[in-house]
């Protein structure tokens, strides 16, 4: 089944706001591939010719695409936080290792060392 397309069309603010992220140095650099996206997006330049262009994946561009038709341009340029993996250490772990730390070294060293 081939991919839904998702046609857009910038505002004039919208179009000023994505220059301004693709100029800023203190964007990452995925906010400023998806701000390239769109723009290319709203020229009405393929996925495709998007993707290379930009050396990215078309799904990469039909995602941003999408993100913009279902809820605007704050969705389409930043991501909802990822759970991610659960800490390793605790807080009573943590607090362990910095009472040991912080305690004398073990006989015959003068110093805490990683062995």
């Amino acid at each position: 089944m081939p991919k839904k397309t998702y046609c857009l069309q910038l505002s004039d603010q919208e179009y000023i706001t994505l220059r301004h992220y693709v100029k800023d140095r203190g964007i990452s650099a995925c906010v400023i591939n998806r701000a390239r996206i769109l723009l290319l997006a709203d020229d009405q330049i393929s996925d495709e010719a998007i993707a290379e262009i930009l050396s990215l994946g078309t799904a990469t561009v039909h995602r941003v695409r999408k993100h913009y038709y279902e809820g605007g341009l704050e969705k389409a340029l930043h991501e909802k936080p990822r759970s991610g993996a659960p800490p390793k250490v605790d807080g009573r772990v943590e607090a362990l290792l910095t009472m040991l730390a912080c305690a004398e070294p073990p006989e015959g060293y003068g110093r805490w060392t990683l062995q």
